[in-house]
């Protein structure tokens, strides 16, 4: 079995700007697989407008006159902002414009992370070296976009504003509209000339419509100990790794979230027991980006103890993280629902 505890993995500011791509969960999706919601329109006419942009995105970036001298500045890059609730598809959709983009006749370079993954990267390389990094791409693909504090604001800005006049395009997804982001976190009117500077480079694209997890159904349960024990025995123990919250925590303070992914190399199932209630927020928030890693990597998962309501407290529930929690919550439902569904030998519902 995997000893989670004992790894503290380390990656080179090179490394964390290789490999980024479509996770497991994601990496087969495409725009035939998104099931829009008939009764949500916008949802077919996002899918509609993504498929039309990943086929031309960067397509004019590299062209240029035949001798130096006519030579022109390449068309600045564009950008789309998929703005909806958790759960109405938007990574699926995001990670379908990746696939069509680098698999169509002359193929886009193309990247895809999370926000928290780029601004990381920005701080480990540096402003300068990161738009470097990604100045020779056609599409980049941001997955999460959200301004939690100023430092955030200020390095979202700036990259976009040094990497997208040289051509290169973004796609983006967040659960607020983009005139809108850093409300509640800070005093975004302080930042509103930066924050109306990010927006002014996206056309906006609303994806309405409920949580699709959550769609004709309960929220899944936290499992009691004899459905966690049947789980486990099911699980291969040479990837599985299985160990309580309060040691997670512990791991999640030492290691940065960055290597959140690289901790969990090699797992194909991890078990959390005895979750407990979350009192402290940088605690939540390491957790909540631990468990959206265990979804985008498409591992197996299951959890014992405290009742998913119970698990953040309702100030965290209800204030400036609202969301975060929110998509957590859904996502801890989905994983414990394909766990079940393991556990009875059926095929988890696809999106």
């Amino acid at each position: 079995m995997i000893d989670l505890t004992a790894r503290r993995p380390s990656l080179t500011p090179e490394q964390l700007t290789q490999g980024l791509a479509p996770s497991a969960r994601f990496g087969q999706v495409s725009f035939g697989t998104y099931r829009p919601n008939p009764e949500f329109p916008s949802q077919t006419q996002a899918r509609d407008a993504l498929e039309a942009f990943a086929a031309q995105a960067g397509q004019g970036k590299h062209k240029s006159g035949t001798f130096r001298l006519f030579r022109r500045s390449p068309p600045e890059g564009q950008g789309l902002y998929l703005d909806g609730g958790f759960g109405v598809g938007k990574t699926h959709l995001l990670a379908s414009t990746y696939h069509a983009a680098v698999t169509r006749p002359r193929p886009a370079k193309a990247a895809l992370m999370s926000f928290q993954d780029l601004m990381y990267i920005i701080g480990a390389l540096g402003m300068t070296k990161a738009v470097e990094a990604f100045k020779d791409h056609d599409l980049l693909l941001i997955d999460e976009f959200e301004l939690d504090d100023p430092g955030n604001t200020h390095m979202a800005h700036t990259f976009l504003s040094q990497l997208m006049p040289g051509g290169t395009s973004v796609v983006t997804t967040s659960n607020t509209e983009p005139g809108a982001l850093g409300q509640g976190r800070f005093n975004a009117r302080d930042f509103e000339r930066q924050i109306q500077g990010i927006a002014g480079r996206f056309q906006n694209l609303r994806l309405d419509g409920p949580d699709y997890r959550q769609r004709g159904a309960a929220p899944a349960q936290i499992m009691n100990e004899a459905e966690f024990g049947a789980w486990r025995e099911r699980q291969n123990p040479a990837t599985l790794a299985v160990l309580t919250h309060r040691d997670l925590s512990r791991l999640l303070i030492d290691v940065h979230p960055s290597r959140f992914a690289k901790l969990l190399s090699g797992a194909e199932a991890v078990g959390v027991e005895q979750l407990f209630a979350m009192r402290d927020q940088n605690v939540a928030l390491r957790f909540v980006h631990f468990i959206d890693k265990l979804y985008d990597l498409g591992l197996q998962a299951a959890f014992t103890g405290t009742p998913l309501p119970q698990l953040f407290d309702a100030a965290y529930r209800h204030g400036a993280y609202a969301k975060k929690y929110s998509r957590a919550l859904s996502r801890l439902s989905e994983l414990l629902a394909e766990a079940r569904a393991q556990l009875n030998g059926e095929a988890p519902t696809a999106r």
